[in-house]
């Protein structure tokens, strides 16, 4: 198809028009900006600039600014030349020139109900997203509320989540369960194996790992710090009808660096430490260098505490926004509790652990290979019946402390927990 010559004639003389509409433009601007700006305030970070054969330096900017400003007939010629300019660019982009006083008029008007129309479409989008953005918090908060309403009456995260899977042939129950409870959770109070080195890769709260048939809660630290580990108002060993130990273990809950075959040893590195308020059927701590060791209010079947003078640093540990966020689990029942440092050469690093009301039953709990800031023991039970003789509650002279307070710590008779049912 032939374009008749006429009509590239008049796409010319209409793309001329626009350019040196748009050049005149921008001309004028410009020159009313060098009279009533310094340039020099934008351009000295740019100076000096070098053009081959010629180089623009500051001095010489300023020396030509100054004779400029001074002289009062090219200061006054360039602002009247600027105005010219933009009026002749405005005649230019006018249709009908005749008509540009009424353009001039009226272009502000035409420029502020544009905006006002993008503004209203904007302001239409956000109330939309609000409002969905609310329907879905309301539709998650209802699938959520049974969950919610028992742990508010107390029920244990494990308890609440079998009653709502036992209630799902009753209709919604079984929404819950597909969707809000899809997957397996710390938080919960769900046994897996947990990587706190994994926070940039994948959730803390998300097992990386989960055997069938183990109910052990494993925690694997890396070179990822974590700011909290707290486990509480849980249930461990076999305490619990139908429980047992994983094959080859003897300790229900084990918090230790890590002996690394064929590679190098790991300590656990914690700013604070606290097991409290629980029930041990022998509690043991060895190669423990801490700054502060505070052993208050224990009540053991035999004990032998024995640490050692040490010249350990006070200690805290910190990540800023690189670090793993809290771990914090409350109520459960598990055949063990793990927390380790399992690379070789990495040390795990915890900010605040606190372990609180573990109620235990069939194996010893252990804690070695530690570098501790303040270390508190207080109140917990510990005992298996069979005499003072034996020493259920051992600290070693491996356990040192530039400050250590033992106080009101007693020897009774202290059996170990009955079964109880699940």
């Amino acid at each position: 198809m032939k374009i008749p010559l006429i009509n590239i004639v008049h796409k010319l003389k209409t793309f001329s028009k626009y350019f040196a509409a748009t050049t005149l433009l921008l001309i004028g601007i410009l020159g009313i900006g060098l009279v009533s700006y310094n340039p020099l305030n934008i351009t000295h970070t740019y100076l000096p600039f070098n053009l081959g054969i010629l180089t623009i330096t500051q001095e010489f900017l300023q020396t030509n600014l100054n004779i400029f400003y001074a002289d009062y007939y090219m200061w006054g010629g360039t602002i009247a030349g600027s105005i010219i300019a933009i009026i002749v660019s405005l005649v230019l982009f006018s249709n009908n020139p005749r008509q540009l006083h009424k353009t001039l008029i009226h272009s502000p008007i035409v420029i502020y109900r544009k905006l006002q129309v993008g503004r209203d479409k904007l302001l239409k989008i956000i109330t939309y997203l609000n409002e969905e953005s609310a329907k879905w918090r309301m539709a998650f908060n209802v699938l959520k509320s049974p969950y919610s309403l028992l742990r508010a009456a107390g029920f244990s995260p494990q308890m609440a989540i079998g009653l709502i899977f036992a209630g799902t042939a009753a209709g919604g129950g079984v929404v819950v369960n597909e969707t809000v409870f899809a997957e397996r959770s710390f938080q919960r109070g769900d046994s897996g194996v947990y990587a706190a080195s994994l926070i940039g890769d994948a959730p803390l709260d998300v097992p990386t790992e989960y055997v069938e048939g183990s109910n052990t809660l494993r925690i694997d630290l890396g070179s990822t710090p974590v700011r909290e580990i707290t486990i509480e108002n849980v249930s461990v060993g076999t305490v619990f009808t139908g429980s047992a130990l994983p094959s080859g273990e003897a300790n229900v809950v084990q918090v230790s660096g890590n002996v690394v075959s064929g590679g190098t040893n790991t300590r656990l590195e914690i700013g604070h430490f606290i097991f409290e308020n629980s029930r041990c059927k022998k509690l043991t701590l060895t190669d423990i260098q801490a700054h502060t060791i505070i052993v208050r209010g224990n009540a053991s079947d035999g004990q032998s505490l024995a640490p050692s003078p040490g010249t350990s640093r006070m200690r805290a540990i910190g990540g800023g926004h690189q670090q793993a966020d809290a771990m914090i689990t409350n109520g459960g029942t598990y055949d063990r509790i793990w927390i380790q440092a399992p690379s070789s050469g990495v040390n795990g690093k915890i900010g605040t652990l606190r372990l609180s009301n573990l109620y235990t039953k069939g194996g010893d709990c252990v804690f070695s290979k530690m570098d501790v800031g303040i270390m508190e023991l207080l109140l917990n039970e510990i005992g298996e019946g069979n005499g003072f003789a034996t020493k259920e509650f051992s600290i070693s002279s491996t356990v040192t402390g530039a400050n250590i307070t033992l106080e009101d710590n007693v020897e009774v008779t202290i059996a170990e927990p009955t079964t109880t049912t699940h």
